[in-house]
């Protein structure tokens, strides 16, 4: 040990020897205020599957689920009409633009939209746009101009 490092701790502890109190016990003296136990979460690994997970795998590609656009253009068969309710029941072909798969979906029509012509079993291209609760509405809607 150092000359100067003894040197400091003799006067550190004559210090606290000197005065009228009683020097208090090494492991009483706070170091801090208390501030309890502590408030950190520990960290959560949420299991996902899927092989961009695993360790050396390329991280999934992030698609947009709309590039700016406004409207998704799709195509499919018109299953029910329901002109009152400015309802359609469409069985579409996939949408990549938003990345949806073929699927049989109910969809609302803009109010501008006249479905007296349109009829169950018509392949039809339509022209839908996200409202504004997030849903998609259809805003046009013709006969399909190719077949399958």
């Amino acid at each position: 040990m150092s000359y100067l490092l003894r040197l400091h701790l003799a006067a550190g502890l004559a210090a606290l020897t000197a005065g009228s109190t009683p020097a208090p016990a090494l492991g009483s003296i706070p170091m801090g205020p208390d501030l309890g136990a502590s408030t950190r979460a520990p960290a959560t690994i949420l299991p996902v599957a899927g092989p961009a997970l695993r360790p050396g795998a390329a991280p999934p590609a992030v698609r947009p689920v709309h590039d700016g656009h406004n409207d998704t253009h799709a195509t499919g068969v018109v299953n029910a009409v329901d002109p009152a309710g400015h309802k359609i029941n469409l069985s579409h072909d996939p949408i990549p633009e938003i990345g949806w798969p073929s699927m049989t979906m109910d969809f609302a029509v803009a109010p501008t939209v006249d479905l007296s012509a349109v009829k169950p079993g018509s392949r039809v291209d339509f022209t839908m746009e996200r409202a504004k609760g997030g849903l998609y509405e259809v805003r046009s809607i013709q006969p399909a101009r190719k077949a399958p």
